[in-house]
């Protein structure tokens, strides 16, 4: 996203040593926001130029000065450019710290996204099913196309997921996605999830979804009558395909038994 970034360099003379030079810093601005660190440069008030932000004189000290600083300057202008192209919002303190090293590393949510769906493929037929699998397929492409079209970045850190980001990808399903109501509260269940496993691993400390409530709606999904029931068990199919399908659904039926529940169950038994 588009921010402000300024760079200046100053002498704190509150510091002054007992040689009479005074430290540099440098200040960073990003939006009004400033932070400051200290560039481990010293500087005597002859040959310094407040205004300029830089030393004066043909001096070799000078000279080296100026280069120093120069290299400081071009380094964070690469730091904040690049954090501009990779990450969600840049801020001083943020480019701060990775000049001085103090960077903490990149998670992104869609790698991580990626390398859970990856477990849940392996475990398809073991403890979850093909259709689990495509949901959190369909949640990670949702999650990245929002991501690209509201941040014009392909992936982001998963320190940069705020409870603002949730209700904003929140409100990409229902609208440009067009998803209904529970619809788009399974796809947030399913995104909650990833950020379950990263809070889990450490990656991320606080918790955004800590006051976003996801609630399903009572749907009446009506039932079926004994009658249509004894007309399904008596309906003669064009196939044993269909027979098998029939005979899974009415034992799904009589059991109470989830019906992905009932084909694992059967992976299971023709495995062994």
């Amino acid at each position: 996203m588009k921010s402000t970034f300024n760079i200046c360099f100053y002498a704190k003379k509150d510091k002054q040593k007992a040689n009479g030079a005074y430290p540099l810093f440098a200040r960073i601005t990003v939006d009004g926001v400033a932070s400051r660190f200290n560039t481990k440069l010293d500087v005597l008030p002859s040959i310094w130029d407040g205004k300029m932000g830089k030393a004066t004189g043909r001096t070799s000290e000078a000279s080296r000065i100026n280069r120093m600083l120069d290299d400081i300057n071009a380094s964070l202008n690469t730091i904040y450019h690049e954090m501009q192209r990779r990450d969600n919002y840049v801020t001083a303190e943020k480019v701060k710290n990775e000049f001085l090293g103090h960077s903490e590393s990149h998670e992104t949510i869609l790698t991580l996204f990626q390398k859970h769906n990856d477990d849940v493929k392996q475990l398809v037929g073991i403890s979850k099913t093909i259709a689990t699998y495509r949901k959190y397929e369909v949640t990670r492409r949702h999650l990245a196309e929002f991501i690209r079209s509201k941040y014009n970045v392909s992936d982001i850190s998963i320190k940069e997921i705020t409870p603002m980001f949730i209700t904003d990808f929140e409100l990409y399903l229902r609208t440009a996605c067009k998803c209904g109501y529970n619809t788009t509260a399974k796809f947030m269940q399913f995104f909650k999830r990833i950020i379950i496993i990263a809070r889990n691993n450490g990656i991320l400390v606080n918790d955004p979804f800590a006051n976003y409530k996801i609630r399903l709606e009572k749907v009446d999904r009506g039932y079926l009558t004994e009658d249509e029931i004894t007309i399904i068990l008596k309906k003669k199919m064009v196939s044993e395909r269909l027979e098998h399908i029939r005979d899974l659904f009415i034992f799904a039926f009589f059991t109470f038994v989830a019906l992905t529940n009932v084909c694992l169950i059967i992976n299971k038994l023709q495995t062994n």
